[in-house]
């Protein structure tokens, strides 16, 4: 029963990231195509209001739900909580409120409110990728992790992602 218990857990956080990733990916089409002219921009904003919100309470709210469900279930099924696991239910809460800032970006736009410019979201999407990181690290790796080569390898890999940012942003611009 265990090892179905987590496939269904790794099924749902895979789905999960999914929707994160794409989300955010339709805010930034979004608030590009919210500068555009009509009649482009209505077009344009009606077909990613659709698509966003097929994505968020189709796909997204579901699996996140669903990835807590399975994962408590998990945890019940583990018995204890070990040190590793005690960190990663930290980050999971860092990105469970990482998604409701989404949520609430989604409600904004939804509106037609749009507070955020389309490089501020391509930097807010990369958070995602830490805690995706982060979070199967210590599944993965557990108790053998160290913290300082972890905090280290941590530093870099978000190094590399905001020099990844302004390189993409200065090819944009090019």
């Amino acid at each position: 029963m265990y090892f179905y218990i987590k496939a269904l857990h790794i099924i749902f956080v895979i789905t999960w990231f999914s929707g994160l990733f794409y989300i955010v990916r339709l805010f930034i089409y979004s608030a590009e195509a919210n500068s555009k002219t009509e009649p482009e921009r209505s077009i344009l904003l009606q077909q990613f209001a659709i698509m966003q919100n097929r994505l968020w309470y189709i796909i997204t709210w579901p699996s996140a739900i669903l990835t807590l469900i399975f994962g408590g279930w998990l945890w019940y099924l583990y018995g204890s909580l070990p040190t590793w696991l005690l960190v990663k239910l930290f980050f999971v809460l860092g990105l469970f409120l990482y998604h409701l800032s989404l949520h609430a970006i989604f409600k904004q736009q939804s509106k037609g409110l749009f507070k955020y410019s389309s490089q501020q979201l391509r930097t807010w999407n990369e958070l995602a990728t830490l805690f995706l990181t982060i979070i199967v690290m210590l599944a993965v790796v557990k108790q053998m992790l160290s913290v300082v080569w972890a905090i280290a390898g941590l530093v870099i890999f978000t190094i590399i992602l905001l020099v990844a940012i302004r390189l993409y942003k200065k090819f944009r611009k090019e």
